[in-house]
């Protein structure tokens, strides 16, 4: 016998009290921007225009009250991942883009933290912070270069830390053959 739900009751689709209510306790649990909030609200109302309303109300509410703004999200996680991840600027870029922010404010906010920067000493903390060490073989050498670039520092910063370690030619010379194979694709 298939487990399934006894009785499916129709959704019940919040007014904009209760959306009220629901958005500041999805915003206690942690921060959110507007798309991210927007979307988690859009299962919460009636599909349509009456919805939209709601939702578009309920934002607005909310920026009044200072319980969202996008630009205070954008500076305080661009600061926690740059302080405490020793993360790049561009994996801290892509995770806001991928969180609905504007580009225009990702960049104004990227050039406030990262502006300043040393990538090459932010690269070698996020080694020192990973426990990553020198690498000893063309294998780990990649594995280095992956985790670097993952956590988003340029090809040419980690290029410039691979060979301050002194890792042989032929390893760099390998992973920069295989760099340039993955940009003609």
């Amino acid at each position: 016998m298939p487990f399934g739900r006894k009785s499916a009751k129709p959704r019940l689709f919040l007014n904009e009290a209760g959306l009220y209510d629901y958005a500041v306790k999805a915003l206690g649990r942690h921060m959110r921007t507007e798309a991210e909030l927007r979307r988690l609200m859009k299962t919460r109302v009636e599909p349509g225009e009456h919805g939209e309303a709601t939702i578009t109300a309920v934002l607005t509410r909310l920026r009044e009250h200072g319980y969202l703004n996008d630009a205070a999200f954008a500076e305080t996680y661009a600061r926690l991942r740059h302080e405490n991840e020793k993360l790049g600027q561009r994996r801290v870029r892509q995770d806001l883009q991928q969180k609905g922010l504007h580009s225009d404010l990702i960049e104004e906010t990227l050039e406030a933290r990262y502006g300043q920067t040393n990538e090459e000493a932010l690269a070698r903390e996020h080694l020192e912070r990973k426990r990553i060490r020198k690498p000893e073989n063309e294998k780990e050498t990649a594995r280095v270069m992956r985790r670097l670039v993952t956590a988003g520092f340029s090809t040419g910063v980690i290029y410039k830390i691979l060979r301050q370690w002194d890792v042989p030619d032929e390893a760099l010379a390998a992973l920069e053959n295989l760099d340039e194979e993955a940009h003609e694709e």
